[in-house]
């Protein structure tokens, strides 16, 4: 008897290396295939290599003038 797609795991690419991985439970790094490519895409969130696309944060300072112009009613 043949497997069919229903019996087979779904298979993904490691995000990090495009090895295919089996998206079980067993696989306790999934998506990625290895505790490896998991600190690896780790580490470029947390240098910023991996970036949200959107519009830039405001620090501190921006914020502070903001709610100052607003106090004193200016429009941003």
């Amino acid at each position: 008897m043949t497997d069919t797609p229903q019996d087979r795991p779904l298979e993904v690419a490691c995000p990090q290396c495009r090895t295919k991985v089996a998206w079980t439970t067993e696989n306790p790094y999934r998506p990625f295939c290895s505790k490896r490519c998991r600190l690896l895409d780790l580490g470029a969130w947390a240098d910023e290599s991996h970036r949200i696309a959107g519009e830039p944060a405001m620090d501190e300072a921006d914020l502070d003038r903001l709610i100052d112009g607003l106090e004193r009613g200016e429009s941003s």
